[in-house]
């Protein structure tokens, strides 16, 4: 191995650790109290070490969302994959959304619970444009769109339906994680149920009823 490629693989180790340190922060205390100084208590090492690595906490922040949307975006991607009519797209988008974030447990609803503004420039899905923003809000905005198929709907109305299909399952998956006696066979019906009601609820728009 020559000098460079073990200083690469030295620096990659690194900021494992930072990472590692900043996690474990996180779930135990939560974002907003992650700090460099904790981060080098734990590894045992100078904030200032820390700073040849990440140029800030926000650096540390951001590599730990990417991280996580990283997880998410790849189990998403396999639903868009799929040579599957848009309904069962839907069903298999929201399923899989579902399935993933639950897997996460603590990392998912430490971060998503999280109103720091660092967060939040990753997180935050309720303003209007925010669907070219956020890729699994454009995701679910794209199923939704083919559902509709080129009905008279306009791309805000649109975009209003994926956010709050988004928020509608946000808050399940939440309650899930924190009721967690919720025996697993429950689990399945509350989710089946609610994408059945939200297919539903498309349809309905899609036909124009109230």
């Amino acid at each position: 191995m020559s000098i460079q490629d073990r200083k690469e693989r030295e620096k990659i180790e690194m900021r494992n650790l930072i990472i590692g340190a900043a996690n474990h922060i996180i779930d135990e205390e939560g974002i907003d109290n992650l700090s460099i100084r904790k981060i080098a208590n734990i590894i045992e090492y100078s904030p200032a070490i820390i700073y040849h690595y990440f140029k800030d906490k926000n650096e540390i922040v951001n590599c730990i969302m990417k991280t996580g949307y990283e997880k998410i975006l790849s189990v998403l991607a396999t639903a868009q994959d799929s040579d599957i009519n848009p309904k069962e797209k839907l069903k298999k988008t929201l399923r899989e959304y579902i399935k993933a974030a639950l897997e996460m447990q603590e990392e998912y609803k430490t971060i998503m619970l999280s109103s720091s503004k660092e967060v939040l420039d990753h997180t935050a899905i309720l303003l209007r444009g925010d669907v070219n923003k956020r890729q699994t809000l454009n995701i679910l905005y794209q199923c939704i769109k083919s559902i509709l198929n080129n009905q008279d709907i306009k791309d805000t109305e649109v975009e209003l339906t994926a956010q709050i299909v988004w928020t509608s399952t946000f808050g399940l998956i939440m309650r899930v994680l924190i009721e967690k006696e919720i025996p697993e066979n429950q689990q399945e019906l509350l989710i089946e149920h609610h994408i059945k009601f939200i297919l539903n609820g498309i349809l309905l728009l899609k036909r124009g009823d109230e």
